[in-house]
């Protein structure tokens, strides 16, 4: 089969606008680009985003909030987390090692959801009031990087 062996069916094609070719055509005089102002002219260019002089979306739309750019994202990890590892010194290049955490520089947090049978020596960025607990009491200790 040849794409020149299709038979047009009545109506898929359209006669393209014939712009500023006189009164006849309909398209004459403005060209269908209307009366007056920068949309008329050649050159003109409008963004995306325009709306016409009309005050934008983006200006319309209240803000709300704040972002506090000294926050710092913590890697968060559980007891039960560290109790599965099964080891008894853990820092974070081994969390990283063990698949526990993305990535071995940025700051981790341990928090206490688990509980804790055996002796485990952990080091970490910061740790909760109940994950430090929990260690202590199972003889381990928590230390602070």
């Amino acid at each position: 089969m040849r794409l020149d062996s299709f038979k047009t069916v009545v109506g898929s094609t359209k006669n393209r606008k014939r712009i500023g070719r006189g009164h006849g055509s309909g398209h004459g005089k403005s060209a269908g680009r209307g009366d007056k102002g920068a949309g008329q002219r050649s050159g003109n260019k409008t963004r995306p985003w325009f709306e016409g002089g009309q005050m934008p979306l983006a200006r319309r739309l209240p803000r709300r909030g704040f972002t506090n750019i000294f926050r710092k994202e913590y890697q968060i990890i559980n007891l039960e987390d560290l109790a599965r590892l099964d080891m008894n010194i853990i820092t974070p290049l081994v969390l990283f090692d063990n698949g526990v955490i993305r990535s071995a520089y940025k700051p981790v947090k341990v928090l206490g959801n688990g509980k804790l049978n055996t002796k485990i020596d952990i080091t970490a960025s910061a740790f909760s009031a109940s994950a430090k607990l929990k260690i202590e009491k199972s003889g381990g200790t928590a230390i602070v990087q």
